[in-house]
């Protein structure tokens, strides 16, 4: 089933009697759902892109690569740095807005500017019962009544299927600066990235590797901007940590891990990429972060967020919540073929909002049913 027009597709799911399992561009299988395959691909294209209003619309199957393309034309960009699951997953094709949205894919730079769900302004989708929905418009200040605009930003589907988004871009930036510390233990390290991401210097990334792929511990923490800004920044920056030890600093850097490819390595938790096992994404409070990993019985890890997540390496089949036991966060298993909860059990009093929320805009549980249970 590939609707060509938001109409075809509300009268696709209206009539249909059996489970639908949305798909976009086929890059993210994250989550556990059967049924007939429903896919946006062909509600594609940008409708709308106003540079001086910082504003794009676009159907929900345009393929990332276009959005970033017409985009990066202007000097513009996403700035919440999505994250590109296919050489962590092993998947092919294109990734699409749509399934970015539905996921709420946020990369290093959320800690600095937020998540895919605080750029969003809009949205159209269909509802479980054929009924089309439109929420939001083209400004940051439009809502009135329940901001379905968020609502439906990272639910996977389960409460309409989009057809349109409308985002809100920010300008790129003329360079970029990595410090970067070696040897620190993780607790050391997230202490330092907390201080980084206290000071007034704006820190835009702050990652730590226990073991990097140039062997010793890495901590790195990005600062963006205009040139002269960037490297009085990063001194200061460095002055700041020198009790942590001597960092290196790396300005408009073209290769190592101060450079741009280095930070996608961290955002793509590309370390991984060709390690066999299972792969697990947990979100949890910075200053836990150390305790939490030591406890996960990973063969690796690597911290983004300041240490607000930790991206772990397992064993096949590993049990990953059960070793860490009861936290403030959760876990989600990204990667990983053992016969466990993909998303984290919800605590009882969400389940039942959750499940309200669900047989309000699916009634008959049709639209990727079972995907985040």
């Amino acid at each position: 089933m590939t609707p060509s027009t938001e109409a075809e597709l509300a009268e696709m799911i209206a009539t249909s009697d059996e489970p639908l399992r949305i798909k976009g561009g086929g890059t993210r299988p994250i989550g556990r759902t059967e049924g007939q395959e429903l896919s946006t691909a062909k509600l594609s294209g940008i409708s709308l892109y106003e540079p001086g209003a910082l504003t794009i619309v676009a159907g929900s199957g345009t393929p990332l690569s276009e959005v970033e393309a017409a985009l990066a034309a202007e000097n513009q960009r996403l700035a919440f740095e999505p994250m590109d699951h296919r050489p962590l997953l092993g998947t092919t094709g294109a990734p699409t807005l749509g399934g970015m949205v539905a996921a709420n894919i946020s990369g290093p730079r959320r800690i600095a500017v937020g998540a895919c769900r605080d750029f969003m302004l809009g949205v159209r989708c269909v509802d479980g019962a054929g009924t089309i929905i439109k929420n939001g418009g083209r400004v940051m200040k439009n809502v009135t009544g329940y901001d379905l605009v968020k609502l439906m930003t990272g639910s996977y589907g389960t409460l309409g299927v989009l057809t349109e988004v409308s985002l809100k871009v920010l300008p790129d930036v003329e360079t970029m600066g990595t410090v970067m510390l070696h040897g620190l233990r993780d607790d050391r390290a997230i202490a330092a990235l907390s201080a980084a991401l206290g000071s007034p210097f704006e820190a835009t990334g702050a990652a730590h590797f226990p073991k990097s792929k140039f062997g010793e511990p890495l901590t790195m923490i990005r600062i963006e901007g205009f040139e002269t800004s960037v490297k009085y920044r990063a001194e200061k920056l460095r002055d700041l940590l020198k009790n942590y030890g001597d960092a290196e600093i790396a300005v408009g850097a073209t290769e190592g891990p101060g450079a741009a490819e280095g930070w996608k390595w961290v955002r793509d938790a590309a370390a991984f990429t060709d390690q066999p096992g299972d792969v697990w994404r947990v979100s949890c409070k910075p200053s836990d972060a150390a305790g939490i990993a030591a406890r996960m019985g990973a063969k690796a890890v690597q911290y983004d967020w300041g240490g607000g997540l930790i991206w772990a390496l397992t064993e096949a089949g590993h049990d990953l919540r059960a070793a860490i036991g009861a936290f403030d966060g959760h876990a989600t298993l990204i990667r990983g073929t053992a016969d466990l909860p993909v998303f984290h059990p919800e605590a009882p009093a969400l389940a039942a909002i959750t499940s309200g929320l669900r047989a309000k805009f699916d009634p008959r549980g049709i639209l990727n049913p079972g995907i985040m249970t």
